[in-house]
This record gives structure tokens, C-alpha cells and sequence, in this order.
């Protein structure tokens, strides 16, 4: 287990990360453009040159919460400052296992949805911010 000063510096790191203008451009993306509200709409945006953003994303957010379940940062240090994480997982979580079967990519996630699953309030959390963003994109 990392110590507190460790996760706070392997933090800032990440954050650092999150800088990045790509990085910031891809999620904007995904949290104003990105919902799919079926297994059908994410594979259409996986064909669109769209998908990139949502890649990079997920990847960075997967990447991040790896550290967390492998202990290199301290699950409620993460907590306090990634809850941007709870967004994008909001988006798919509820058709995860179906993207996963359709896509092949059985691992797709893990640890963002294990990292999730141990996250006081997580449940409540993702169907709100999912609601929350469909009504945005409906025009709400």
C-alpha cells in the first residue's frame, strides 16, 4: 500500500495528466456529447472518428483506477478528487456486460467498475449523472 504522500504525488501526477489539451479536449467530449443509450448507439460511435475521445478517456480513467485497486494510491484519496470518473462510467455502466460480450473486450473497464463498486453513494451516483445527461442532450 502506498503511503499518503505517495498517493497524493502519484495524484498530481495524474492530474497532471488530465492537463494535457487532448486529454481536456476528449473529455469535454465525453461528457457533453457521449450518450449512447443502448449497446447499438455506443457500437455507432465506435465506427465514428468520434470514439478516439471516448478511448482516451476510458483508458486514462482505467489506467487511474488500476492504481487504486493495485494499491499504489489510497481508494478514498482517489475518491476526493476523481469523481469525473463516476461521469464516464455513468455513460456505459449500465450496459457494460453487453458491450463487453458485443465487442470482445472482456476486461473492458474492470478495474473502473471495481473501483466503483467500493465507492460510498457509486450506485445512487450513476443512474443521476446518466439522467442528468440524457436531459442535457434532449434539450432539458
Amino acid at each position: 500500500m502506498s503511503t499518503p504522500h505517495e498517493s497524493a504525488q502519484s495524484l498530481m501526477q495524474l492530474y497532471e495528466i488530465r492537463r494535457e489539451a487532448r486529454l481536456r479536449e476528449a473529455r469535454t467530449w465525453v461528457v457533453s456529447s457521449f450518450n449512447p443509450r443502448s449497446v447499438e448507439d455506443y457500437l455507432a460511435i465506435t465506427k465514428s472518428d468520434d470514439y478516439v475521445n471516448f478511448r482516451m478517456v476510458s483508458s486514462y480513467w482505467e489506467m487511474a483506477a488500476s492504481f487504486v485497486v493495485h494499491g499504489a494510491i489510497d481508494a478514498e484519496m482517489f475518491q476526493a478528487v476523481s469523481g469525473e470518473m463516476l461521469v464516464m462510467l455513468s455513460k456505459v455502466d449500465f450496459m457494460l456486460d453487453d458491450i463487453r460480450e458485443a465487442t470482445g473486450q472482456a476486461g473492458a473497464l474492470r478495474h473502473v467498475e471495481q473501483v466503483a463498486s467500493e465507492w460510498p453513494g457509486a450506485s445512487e451516483r450513476l443512474p443521476a449523472f446518466r439522467e442528468y445527461f440524457w436531459g442535457m442532450a434532449d434539450g432539458a
